[in-house]
């Protein structure tokens, strides 16, 4: 799949390149395709850089937390949920563990401290692949839900907003809890039909109903709050827990006479071998699609969803939001520039501006998800992981336009 994805952005940028020379007579596209190339490659190589050190911080303190047995602890509340979803994963496997503290990091809006944790869950999750080049059942829900969790805390998008002018940066909250609960439960859904999991069985509702209840919980405590109030609690707590979570490792390593140091340095080497690894799957991944938006192509791909909206005489006010939701999938950084245009242009507080906030909030980024983390282990044949994330998407995508209108339109 990844193949076919990744040949569809190269031959989509050249057809539209070549209209764009011979039709309209554009000399400099092709030169701008090939900036596109050198400069994302660039971007690529240096992003993985920047990951080193996180990746190196995340998986020694990972590593303190394993040899410590507090991992064991924090992930017994959830196995017997994982144990229905994933039944070819052991009790108490690593890969347990780190998939709890991945999909905690995610909630929390901990975007740095998620990826290395999920690139271990999967490193994890990859030595009981009885196939190493294909992706297993269990590798493909933990990406599906990683790639659509539920973001409790989005504190990057506050800040954007408020930096751009937002009277109350933090009123997308409750629309962005909501959309990406929905695509939570959208994204795990498609994977449960696929791979033939049985979400009626008492277990998984016992859990996705006490999820429900905890969401309803926060979405009530965080509503009572005045707005500026609401930004501060959640950036407080968010790093509270974090760095508690630290703490709890060192204390049960004390406890246990584990050397915490030599633990750390353990897992912060096996950080930087991972680094290197993910250079070459980020690099193939970012050019094709810098190449597909320098082309013009994504922009072409907005101006037909408007005249397909007009002709149904449908309101297209989410249409001016919609690069930010397509490019969402492929690119995080490219999907928070296109949010931070939208609000430039019509205004943090305008109806686009907080439809891209809630389009921004509403999924991870699916394909770089894909790339980093299937690419971190070999993985080239993802099986329904693409199909599935991208129905996760959806989901979130439409219920971020269907909370837009119904708070802001």
């Amino acid at each position: 799949m990844l193949n076919l994805i990744w040949i569809f952005f190269f031959t989509s940028a050249f057809i539209v390149a070549l209209i764009k020379l011979f039709v309209f007579g554009d000399t400099e596209i092709f030169g701008q395709l090939m900036t596109a190339m050198f400069s994302l490659s660039k971007t690529a190589f240096e992003i993985s850089l920047g990951l080193t050190g996180v990746l190196a911080l995340w998986l020694g303190i990972m590593r303190i937390g394993e040899r410590s047995g507090f991992i064991d602890l924090l992930t017994r509340g959830l196995t017997p949920l994982f144990a229905k979803l994933m039944p070819e994963v052991p009790k108490n496997h690593p890969a347990l563990g780190a998939m709890v503290m991945n999909i905690s990091a995610n909630a929390l809006g901990l975007d740095n401290a998620a990826t290395p944790l999920g690139i271990k869950a999967m490193q994890e999750l990859q030595k009981l692949n009885p196939l190493k080049d294909t992706a297993s059942n269990a590798q493909i829900l933990f990406l599906v839900i990683n790639t659509s969790a539920v973001t409790l805390f989005p504190i990057t998008i506050f800040t954007y907003r408020a930096q751009l002018g937002a009277g109350n940066p933090t009123d997308v909250f409750i629309p962005i809890l909501i959309a990406t609960y929905a695509s939570t439960m959208f994204g795990l859904l498609a994977v449960a039909v696929v791979q033939k999991i049985n979400l009626f069985d008492k277990v998984i509702i016992r859990y996705l109903g006490g999820f429900t209840l905890l969401v309803a919980a926060l979405l009530s405590y965080f509503a009572s709050l005045p707005k500026t109030v609401m930004l501060t609690q959640s950036a407080l707590i968010s790093n509270v827990i974090l760095f508690s979570l630290v703490m709890l490792f060192i204390a049960g390593a004390i406890i246990k006479k584990v050397n915490a140091y030599d633990a750390f340095i353990d897992g912060a080497k096996e950080g930087f071998e991972t680094a290197i690894k993910i250079i070459p799957y980020l690099v193939a991944m970012l050019v094709a699609i810098g190449v597909f938006r320098a082309s013009g192509a994504l922009e072409l791909l907005a101006s037909g969803l408007r005249h397909i909206v007009l002709a149904f005489n449908i309101d297209d006010r989410f249409i001016d939001a919609m690069p930010t939701a397509l490019i969402k999938p492929f690119s995080g950084s490219g999907a928070r520039a296109m949010m931070v245009d939208t609000m430039q242009t019509f205004g943090a507080d305008s109806f686009a501006g907080r439809l891209a906030s809630i389009v921004q909030g509403s999924t991870e980024t699916t394909f770089y998800v894909l790339a980093v983390y299937f690419g971190s282990v070999g993985i080239k044949n993802i099986r329904h992981a693409a199909g599935c994330g991208l129905v996760a998407d959806l989901a979130g995508i439409l219920a971020a336009i269907a909370m837009a209108y119904w708070f802001f339109g």
